[in-house]
């Protein structure tokens, strides 16, 4: 996966708490299948900023929201509803965390942009330009 290259600062990431504990026991199990995935989210979950899910901003790419972003290489759109495995489908715009785009979408505010690299090793980047936030109790 995509580390960031010399001089490029990350965007900062906010997690809710439940989410984050979540995440990294998935990441955790996926651990011998998907290797490069499962470090990425790791080292992204690391330096998240972790909260409770009532101060989660709305901007904020969680589990189960609707997000629109912009492949910043080939300048297309895409919006996606950011889900567990087993619960994606690409035709219904359900992509799972444990993807490549997924692990990079995760906590990333509106407005802002995140290097990521696709199965095939490809560099691109990304900027969220809309979020809709899942429904969450708590």
């Amino acid at each position: 996966m995509t580390t960031p290259r010399r001089g490029q600062k990350l965007p900062p990431i906010t997690v809710r708490q439940d989410d984050h504990q979540t995440l990294n026991r998935l990441a955790d199990g996926y651990a011998d299948s998907m290797p490069e995935v499962s470090e990425y989210l790791i080292r992204e979950l690391d330096r998240a900023r972790v909260v409770k899910a009532t101060a989660l901003p709305a901007d904020v790419v969680a589990m189960g929201s609707s997000v629109r972003f912009r492949d910043d290489v080939t300048r297309q759109e895409r919006t996606v509803t950011l889900v567990y495995p087993g619960e994606q489908d690409i035709e219904q715009g359900r992509v799972s965390v444990m993807t490549p785009i997924g692990a990079a979408l995760i906590g990333v505010a509106r407005g802002h942009s995140i290097a990521w690299e696709t199965r095939r090793g490809e560099s691109r980047a990304l900027t969220v330009l809309e979020v809709e936030p899942a429904a969450v109790a708590g």
